[in-house]
């Protein structure tokens, strides 16, 4: 069985916030390089952990590119698959950090190398010996990537390869500002595994979020996550489900928070496949655990690929987790 997990869509740079410097009187922001974007986040939090990453996706043939493409490499990612745009630039975020931790970005993407992916690229080989396509919504938010971004879904589908979205909405990506509700449950209603945070489920759903998870389950998909930050993470298996509370850290940088869950939980799909997690319940909550604990260690470090754990540190957080959620079971549900 293969264990190969290929992750589309956007590798950007992060500029993340490093403070101010004063210089006549002025405050001048500081901002450290950082590779990044969700897809790419994911791909390195899975290589990271010993598994088997392939990253499709495009970026400028400019410095910033030639960084994401040597990034991604250090950490085992494979990039075949990943093209370089001859005009178009690398795109760029710069993530503003508050008192806590948390960000907000501002992005540098319009006419950027990664909007323009095009359909026509994608490959049936692409899907050979791959166990798990992964996609974000932002590559929805340009007609021509959210053409191929659904194309992928499709051709991922008809090759029996589990497709697991991260919603990861960013509105301001938008041309309208707000995320396209349609757009997006054209990508989520493809998927077998799906994770929301809790403000993304409450935008997309509106007020039935119950419904919505209902309608989702019955649409095909087989686990459903959402996450809220520190509060507790909730997964949605048939009618079955399980809330775990994360553990306290010390907050850093919430950047690659949802990707290295996201990662974690994808690297043990890949390695004990989707079908025998969903058959085995204690089984799947080691990999819930897993995956919260992947994604705490990365908010208590700064940037995205530097902080995502290796497997060993990974490991042992899990460990320590499992004892604190050993009376945790699932609870069947009425919707």
């Amino acid at each position: 069985m293969s264990n190969r997990v290929l992750c589309f869509g956007e590798a950007l740079i992060d500029f993340l916030s490093t403070g101010n410097a004063e210089d006549d009187g002025l405050k001048l922001p500081s901002f450290r390089q950082y590779p990044g974007g969700a897809p790419a986040n994911a791909a390195v939090a899975v290589a990271k952990l010993g598994g088997d990453a392939r990253f499709a996706g495009l970026v400028g043939n400019d410095k910033f590119g030639d960084f994401l493409a040597e990034a991604l490499v250090r950490y085992g990612v494979d990039i075949s698959l990943l093209g370089r745009h001859e005009t178009a630039p690398t795109s760029l975020a710069f993530v503003h950090l508050d008192d806590t931790g948390d960000r907000s970005f501002s992005f540098y993407r319009d006419g950027g190398a990664d909007t323009l992916f095009d359909a026509a690229a994608v490959d049936n080989s692409w899907f050979e010996n791959t166990a798990i396509l992964h996609l974000c919504s932002n590559t929805l938010t340009t007609p021509q990537s959210a053409e191929a971004t659904l194309e992928i879904a499709d051709r991922a589908l008809e090759a029996n390869v589990t497709v697991c979205v991260d919603v990861n909405l960013r509105h301001n990506l938008w041309p309208q500002g707000k995320a396209c509700k349609e757009t997006v449950m054209c990508l989520v209603s493809k998927a077998q595994v799906l994770k929301f945070a809790k403000e993304e489920l409450e935008y997309l759903a509106g007020a039935g979020t119950a419904q919505f998870i209902d309608m989702l389950l019955n649409l095909g998909c087989q686990l459903v996550m959402v996450t809220d930050g520190g509060n507790p993470v909730t997964a949605y298996t048939g009618r079955r489900s399980l809330t775990l509370q994360p553990p306290r850290v010390k907050v850093v940088d919430t950047t690659a928070g949802g990707d290295g869950f996201i990662g974690g939980l994808l690297y043990r799909i890949a390695k004990s496949g989707l079908e025998s997690l969903l058959a085995d319940e204690a089984l799947l909550k080691q990999a819930l655990i897993f995956a919260i604990a992947c994604g705490a260690l990365a908010v208590s470090r700064p940037g995205a690929f530097p902080a995502l754990p290796v497997l060993a540190e990974a490991e042992d957080f899990s460990a320590q987790l499992g004892v604190q959620f050993a009376a945790k079971a699932f609870n069947d549900i009425a919707f």
